[in-house]
């Protein structure tokens, strides 16, 4: 299934991974934000909500490509901004952040947007 598991599928068995204690689970991130819309026709937002209600006990991480957010161009610092506090709003809690090019610049918006709204922020 790769990035293309829907919810439905997920949310049965949410309560068994959220008893097992992980560090954190992994379940959101550039690929699966864009399978959510492009091929389930799922809102990514709704994804994260929902999962963060079903696995209480884990916190939830993902991949964040720094200044790209999801996606394959610069976004504007105050976007960036946005982004992580709606995300960490809507239950994100772990941000790997990484830069493609290996430029820490690129990391440094929003690793600050991770920490000033209290989540945990991991450079990669």
């Amino acid at each position: 299934f790769a990035t293309r598991l829907r919810l439905d599928d997920m949310l049965p068995i949410a309560a068994q991974l959220d008893d097992v204690g992980y560090g954190s689970l992994e379940c959101w991130g550039g690929a699966t934000f864009d399978a959510c819309i492009r091929f389930l026709g799922e809102d990514p937002w709704l994804r994260l909500r929902e999962l963060k209600k079903a696995m209480p006990k884990t916190p939830l991480q993902m991949l964040l490509r720094g200044q790209n957010l999801l996606g394959y161009r610069h976004y504007a610092d105050d976007v960036v901004e946005r982004f992580v506090e709606r995300a960490v709003k809507n239950g994100m809690d772990v941000f790997r952040v990484f830069d493609a090019m290996n430029d820490p610049r690129n990391m440094k918006a929003a690793l600050q947007a991770v920490r000033s709204h209290g989540a945990h922020a991991q450079g990669t």
